[in-house]
């Protein structure tokens, strides 16, 4: 995902293959970690789908959350 637009709640996403979602501001690593920066346009994020049926889609890119998909796809739940 490349972040397309920065707002005070979280940021526009899209995907490589076409289509948009949105990372609230939470669900993004720099809320939880002050060494890490805040999203900027153009950044690119490895994120997992919270909710795909909102418009637009809700992403997270916690690492926790990445892992907790990871765990789930794979059936280690």
């Amino acid at each position: 995902m490349i972040v397309v637009a920065v707002a005070p709640v979280g940021a526009k996403v899209d995907a490589d293959e076409g289509g948009t979602g949105f990372i609230d501001q939470v669900k993004h690593p720099s809320w939880w970690d002050e060494g890490t920066s805040p999203p900027q346009v153009g950044d690119r994020l490895h994120v997992v789908v919270l909710d795909a049926s909102r418009v637009p889609p809700r992403f997270s890119a916690l690492q926790q959350d990445i892992g907790i998909a990871r765990r789930l796809r794979d059936g280690d739940a």
